[in-house]
């Protein structure tokens, strides 16, 4: 069975992800095949928009398969890591930019380079059941694909909460943020899909919208801003540790959700959200292989993919254990420049 399903239907250039048994992740193939799809559908006067959508109920895709990325880490081999993200990061910028429209329909999991191959997308459509994330810190690593930058544009200090905790954004929530446009019922979607392979256009997108259930991160704006705006990752830990002591459940359970991730992580997501803010898309995702392109070697990215998919102990040994253990000097040193090395768009 095919990953990934390519074809034309009516005025549609259709993608669908097809691992429904691995939540659609992403291998490197299934980048490589949406990349020439793309290429060749950019001049196509047949073709007048992209779809992508996914297989199966549970999700659009999950993130990417990093099984290869952990095999060939651990042999000492960095370089097939380095490619896959420098490859991936260009995929990304190319949906940004991409002159047609370009749809994607998100449902269930949307995680990590699942969000890059949809969020960047010029209309974004969510639903029930849709919960968008980038978890990267949990596993070493920090939000890429593009994620930082769209995190740095979200409201107030939102793109630091979601980007430090890895917290699950439902339907009204990713609108919020800016990682999805509208809301469509789930027994609209297909007659959605099959008018916009009629059409071409679009526009027609918002006769099938409706208003999504209601969220939280507008509810918890104030905390949010407050706790997120911190000067520094130990600054927010102590915020949060009081609001705790207060008896404030919000603050506790994002105190939880900040310690679940790999502290030198936690800690260059937050100055990466930040820089962002003044960064293009382009610049956002050199600063992503930035650390990327050192999360084997340098960081904790091999740890994080042990205890989470290899042992799946769910007890990372991290070498730094502590946000207080991380300086600014350790940040600066995974996000320097790279010289020759830096990704080019």
């Amino acid at each position: 069975m095919s990953e990934i399903l390519i074809r034309v239907e009516g005025r549609a250039g259709r993608i669908t992800l097809n691992r429904p048994e691995a939540l659609n992740a992403l291998t490197n193939d299934m980048l490589r095949a949406i990349d020439a799809a793309l290429d060749g559908w950019e001049k196509d006067p047949a073709v007048s928009l992209v779809l992508i959508d996914a297989a199966g109920e549970r999700a659009f895709a999950a993130g990417g398969d990093i099984r290869d990325l952990y095999a060939t880490g651990r042999a000492g081999d960095f370089a097939f890591g380095k490619a896959f993200w420098a490859f991936e990061y260009r995929l990304n910028a190319k949906i940004a930019r991409y002159p047609k429209p370009f749809v994607a329909i998100m449902h269930g999991f949307v995680m990590g380079g699942g969000v890059g191959v949809s969020a960047l997308g010029s209309h974004r459509v969510v639903t029930e059941g849709t919960e968008v994330a980038m978890p990267e810190c949990g596993i070493g690593l920090v939000p890429d694909v593009g994620g930082s930058w769209l995190l740095a544009n979200a409201p107030g200090r939102a793109g630091e909460y979601l980007g430090m905790t890895g917290a699950r954004m439902g339907p009204a929530d990713a609108i919020h943020a800016g990682f999805a446009d509208v809301f469509v019922p789930k027994d609209r979607l297909e007659a959605l899909k099959a008018k916009l392979a009629e059409t071409g256009d679009p526009a027609v997108i918002q006769s099938f919208a409706a208003a999504p259930p209601p969220g939280e991160l507008d509810y918890f704006r104030l905390p949010i801003d407050d706790a997120f705006g911190a000067a520094s990752p130990v600054e927010l830990e102590a915020k949060l540790e009081e609001g705790e002591r207060a008896g404030l459940p919000w603050a506790t359970a994002t105190l939880k959700a900040l310690r679940r991730g790999c502290p030198l992580s936690v800690a260059s997501a937050m100055e990466m959200i930040r820089a962002a803010r003044h960064m293009t898309l382009e610049e956002a995702l050199a600063q992503e292989y930035r650390f990327t392109a050192r999360c084997m070697e340098q960081g904790e990215f091999l740890e994080g993919i042990r205890a989470a998919v290899i042992d799946k102990d769910r007890k990372p040994q991290w070498a730094k254990p502590r946000l207080s253990d991380v300086t600014a000097r350790d940040v600066a040193a995974m996000l320097a420049p790279l010289g020759p090395d830096e990704l080019k768009l």
